[in-house]
């Protein structure tokens, strides 16, 4: 007894270890990119995956006659995805460095599953398109590089992969680097970096290898492990707070009968108890009495905790309201400017069709123009004359609301800019859409 007393006694002192930043990262690009190969390499490289894990993959891949592990199944855990070697679903897998944590979503390349490749990009900070150096730039790569643009990821490292089919010759990385600056230049990435990789082999992916002499600039690992996170600020106390309401509770108990809860995650900004909020889009203002999590009572709550806030008024607040900071409000408005992409196998109907738009925990009927644009992925050219919208076509358009509803630009808060769009009919998600702005003779509700 007394050695373990002794052992807990050392380990209460110890000085806790310092936290580390969290980085969402993609990958894309075109089918047989080798987008799974390389996370797999990138999982076994740094010494992420247990034992099991590794004996698991060499008894799969014994299977299917791989000489050596094959690490796409890292990622690749379907059926399906393993029988026809592509990716189908987005698979999502996490590990840390001595200096960061990640997390990763490995897209699907092929066009049907576009739709898959959205919904890991609206969550990341940055996107790492593979191009194969036999290939070059394929129109599915162009089309993924114009979806992380659109989604607001600033952040772009362009892997060029299979170097090792090329002899890994210097001449043909610069032609692809060269091709694609032009491209990314009528685009909005704030950084852009280039790399030419083997998966299979491992160049350039965590250590540098021996092949590829000539390239100078970081390692795969290296550019992740040194890329800003643009989401960091929307946990600090000068990020204007936003708490959409999930749930209300009412929890009994001594003391807490009938006392209602408003639970939600705060998607930016902070709140502490005593502070003055608003409710929208009633508008009323009250002050927070405390804030609740399933650790206890805090004084304080940061972007992206998940509490439950209690308020000093009876105020009526129901799920999908927003409590926001009491002097920075967001826009309430009942019609918007979006760029949306289409993900609907039927094409974006103007008067055949009711949709709705899902807007945090709000769901309201709405009605969307003829397109303003529809993007040529290929020229970046924008279609004036566009009908509709098509599968993964990528396009402005006007939305109008049955209710008001309280937003901030995309490119100023992702959380509270983004919207789905669904068929009233089918319940399918039929587009993911970004709001710019205020639509032209929108009711915008003074705040």
């Amino acid at each position: 007894m007394a050695a373990t007393e002794i052992l807990i006694e050392d380990v209460d002192r110890e000085a806790p270890a310092p936290s580390k930043d969290l980085l969402r990262f993609i990958t894309a690009g075109s089918v047989d990119d080798g987008k799974s190969t390389l996370i797999g390499r990138l999982l076994h490289d740094a010494r992420a995956l247990m034992e099991d894990q590794i004996d698991a993959l060499a008894r799969a891949s014994g299977r299917r006659g791989f000489e050596g592990l094959d690490l796409s199944y890292v990622t690749d855990g379907l059926q399906g995805e393993r029988e026809q070697g592509i990716t189908i679903d987005v698979a999502y897998r996490s590990f840390e460095t001595a200096r960061r944590r990640f997390i990763i979503a490995d897209t699907p390349g092929h066009e049907q599953y576009t739709r898959n490749m959205v919904t890991g990009a609206t969550n990341a900070d940055v996107a790492v398109i593979l191009v194969d150096a036999c290939k070059y730039w394929l129109p599915q790569s162009r089309r993924h590089a114009c979806i992380a643009d659109t989604v607001g990821i600033r952040h772009l490292i362009v892997a060029v992969n299979k170097m090792d089919l090329i002899g890994y010759c210097q001449g043909a990385f610069e032609h692809i680097r060269d091709e694609f600056r032009d491209f990314a230049a009528r685009l909005h990435f704030e950084r852009v970096v280039f790399i030419p990789i083997s998966a299979l082999k491992g160049d350039m992916i965590v250590e540098r290898g021996a092949n590829l002499p000539w390239y100078e600039g970081p390692t795969l690992l290296e550019a992740l492990e040194e890329a800003e996170v643009p989401g960091a600020a929307y946990g600090s106390d000068q990020a204007p707070l936003r708490l959409p309401v999930q749930w209300v509770s009412r929890p009994g108990g001594p003391g807490r009968a009938g006392r209602r809860g408003y639970m939600g995650r705060i998607v930016s900004g902070s709140v502490a108890a005593g502070d003055e909020v608003v409710i929208l889009p009633s508008g009323r203002v009250t002050h927070v009495e405390d804030i609740e999590t399933y650790d206890g009572v805090l004084a304080r709550a940061h972007a992206p905790q998940s509490v439950t806030v209690h308020l000093e008024d009876d105020v009526d607040v129901a799920r999908g309201d927003m409590i926001v900071a009491g002097a920075q409000h967001p826009v309430l408005a009942n019609a918007f400017e979006a760029t949306v992409c289409w993900l609907g196998s039927e094409p974006m109907s103007l008067r055949r069709r009711r949709y709705f738009v899902k807007h945090g925990a709000k769901t309201v009927a709405a009605v969307l123009s003829r397109p303003r644009y529809r993007l040529d992925i290929t020229t970046l050219a924008r279609d004036t004359q566009a009908a509709t919208l098509a599968l993964n076509d990528i396009g402005r358009v006007t939305v109008r609301v049955q209710e008001a509803l309280s937003w901030d630009p995309y490119a100023v808060n992702r959380a509270t800019g983004a919207f789905i769009v669904v068929d009233a009919l089918t319940n399918d998600t039929v587009a993911a859409g970004m709001i710019e702005g205020p639509a032209a003779n929108s009711e915008v509700v003074p705040s």
